[in-house]
């Protein structure tokens, strides 16, 4: 674990951040805030994993 990519640990306490976003609409009976939360945590995974593909096609992973 020596080379820590800051950047995905970024991306994944943002994902964090989405899911408890999940929970507290959940919490709060609110649709469209829990239908938000889904599509942050969606667009969030999805820049992470092309993150991932660009650091593994240009030899950095």
């Amino acid at each position: 674990m020596k080379n820590v990519k800051w950047i995905f640990v970024l991306y994944s306490f943002a994902a964090l951040l989405a899911m408890v976003g999940i929970g507290v609409a959940v919490a709060f009976r609110s649709f469209p805030m829990i239908f938000l939360a889904i599509l942050l945590l969606g667009a969030i995974m999805v820049m992470g994993f092309k993150k991932k593909r660009a650091m593994i096609e240009a030899g950095l992973m």
